[in-house]
């Protein structure tokens, strides 16, 4: 469990003095319509490594897609939700589990009781746009 550690902060060593980051998007859709696909879009153009989370897609956007927040590889830095209320709810303990940084809350993902076990779980919700925090237009 410590080489893990230690690897992953390795990891984010490195991605820092490259100046990239990661970032895994919960919710990323097939649909280029929708936020969840234009989030993967934007922090792709924007340097960022990104990671969707979708458990049946395998690629969003050019991108490959990981089924779940416990199959990513490295260490996250930012995670942007853009699921319903619910289904958000149901991944908070994962998502604490990842301890991201930061962790951004979607207009549309948002609820009272999801902000409320995202903080008791630890987290600290931002409730805004992740696309228009990165200085982009969802387009």
């Amino acid at each position: 469990m410590r080489m893990m550690r230690f690897c992953g902060q390795t990891r984010k060593k490195e991605r820092e003095m490259a100046g990239q980051r990661a970032v895994a998007v919960v919710g990323a859709s097939t649909d280029p319509a929708k936020y969840g696909h234009k989030a993967v879009r934007a922090y792709r153009d924007e340097g960022w490594a990104v990671y969707p989370v979708h458990p049946q897609a395998d690629a969003i956007a050019g991108v490959k897609a990981w089924p779940s927040l416990a199959a990513i590889p490295v260490t996250i830095d930012r995670v942007s939700l853009y699921l319903p209320p619910a289904k958000g709810l149901a991944v908070l303990a994962d998502i604490a589990a990842v301890g991201p940084a930061e962790f951004y809350v979607n207009p549309g993902a948002e609820s009272p009781e999801l902000i409320r076990r995202a903080e008791e779980l630890g987290l600290r919700p931002i409730q805004a746009c992740s696309i228009l925090a990165i200085g982009r237009q969802p387009d």
